[in-house]
């Protein structure tokens, strides 16, 4: 896929996204992506009970391009604010694209993740429909709610598509080895996401979450 020209977020003051966009260094860019992830948030708990700026929020890779979050987010580590929008971004832009599948080994996941069945909170039974909505809520609750509830329900939520993925891996083992093989490593890659957040949930239970 051809990489796609760097659009200025429209959320961000201009300022922000030219130090984003140019060549500056790894401090002034983690900088940057600090104060963005912050002010997005602020900003969006400060007008929780506008609608038309949630679903903006929620919405944000939609209006700006995954190229562009990536740029602000990508390299942000895991145990900070930015590096933690950054997966729940990327999660829901996977759910958008491949709802079907997702909710498929969500499906399989479910009976063999039953706690984290639970906290990740999917109607059942769990369709493409029902996929999108809950990550979506997810996102609600990173503006409008606790946000160490929204990290643990995500968590929850690929914990079960790991398992899922893992389960489906096995049966593809015997007529696609390769595959398989493929499916199994995103299975690892998925619980590796579901720790991250986790850990993040609870950095920021404790105010460390930065």
């Amino acid at each position: 896929m051809a990489q796609q020209r760097f659009r200025r977020p429209a959320m961000l003051a201009p300022d922000q996204a030219d130090a984003i966009a140019s060549d500056a260094d790894p401090t002034a860019r983690s900088e940057v992506a600090h104060t963005i992830a912050q002010a997005l948030v602020r900003g969006g708990r400060e007008g929780s009970q506008d609608q038309e700026l949630l679903e903006r929020l929620i919405a944000l890779v939609d209006h700006e391009g995954l190229d562009a979050i990536a740029e602000l987010w990508a390299q942000s580590p895991a145990e900070t604010l930015p590096g933690a929008l950054w997966r729940l971004y990327l999660l829901r832009e996977w759910v958008q694209r491949d709802p079907s599948t997702i909710a498929e080994r969500y499906r399989l996941g479910i009976h063999r993740a039953e706690v984290a069945g639970v906290v990740a909170g999917v109607a059942d039974p769990a369709g493409p429909q029902e996929i999108r909505r809950i990550v979506d809520a997810v996102l609600s609750g990173v503006y409008g709610g606790d946000l160490s509830v929204a990290l643990d329900r995500a968590a929850a939520f690929v914990r079960v598509l790991a398992t899922g993925s893992a389960m489906d891996a096995d049966w593809l083992e015997l007529s696609d080895s390769e595959r398989a093989t493929a499916l199994t490593r995103r299975a690892g890659a998925l619980l590796d996401t579901a720790a991250d957040l986790e850990e993040a949930a609870g950095l920021w239970r404790t105010g460390r979450l930065e």
